[in-house]
């Protein structure tokens, strides 16, 4: 079995998200914000590590000063018309995220996808898609990446199942919250003031 070193499987998914961002629409991620900061309420979903993801975009929003809640949460309320469901959901079609975003979806919320699958069963439902490609397999200008994927064997999978969507879908959902810090021109310091301090 070959052996490589983690930094430089590190150094391949970092070069992997650079060529996803790349792909990225402008016009979806802005669609996107735009969603976010005009709903009255913000709901968010995944299954699994996207549910880990979701989560974490939960509090980050939180931290923003937006109301938003995490589906499954014993303290989430009913959702209504104006509300948003943000679903992290890289094939787009598991069955029990599907199901609910339907749901949501007859109650009048908004349904933002961040997917690889744009054709899925949820996205044939949303109002706003940000496409996260996962199965790209592009060579870069990145002579750190040619050498890596010369070593590694250029179809040879470097991230289990599905790990670089979660991973890439992680940054972006970072990379939108310093978004909305700048558009909404909210600094550091409101973020730590509503950062628990209980722990």
């Amino acid at each position: 079995m070959d052996s490589h070193r983690v930094q430089d499987m590190m150094r391949l998914m970092a070069s992997k998200i650079r060529a996803i961002a790349n792909t990225l629409s402008d016009k979806d991620v802005e669609k996107f914000i735009s969603e976010l900061l005009n709903a009255k309420r913000i709901y968010v979903m995944g299954a699994g590590r996207s549910g880990l993801v979701a989560k974490a975009f939960a509090m980050r929003l939180m931290h923003l000063g937006l109301q938003v809640f995490v589906v499954g949460e014993t303290i989430t309320p009913s959702m209504n018309k104006g509300d948003i469901m943000v679903v992290f959901s890289g094939s787009g079609r598991t069955k029990t995220i599907a199901d609910i975003a339907e749901t949501a979806k007859e109650i009048g919320a908004k349904i933002c996808l961040i997917t690889s699958n744009a054709e899925s069963r949820i996205g044939k439902i949303s109002d706003c898609i940000v496409i996260i490609e996962h199965h790209r397999d592009e060579v870069g200008d990145d002579a750190i990446e040619f050498e890596i994927r010369q070593m590694m064997g250029n179809h040879k999978s470097f991230a289990p199942l599905g790990t670089l969507f979660e991973t890439t879908s992680m940054i972006f959902a970072d990379a939108v919250i310093s978004r909305l810090m700048e558009i909404t021109q909210t600094d550091e310091n409101a973020l730590k003031n509503r950062h628990t301090n209980i722990e």
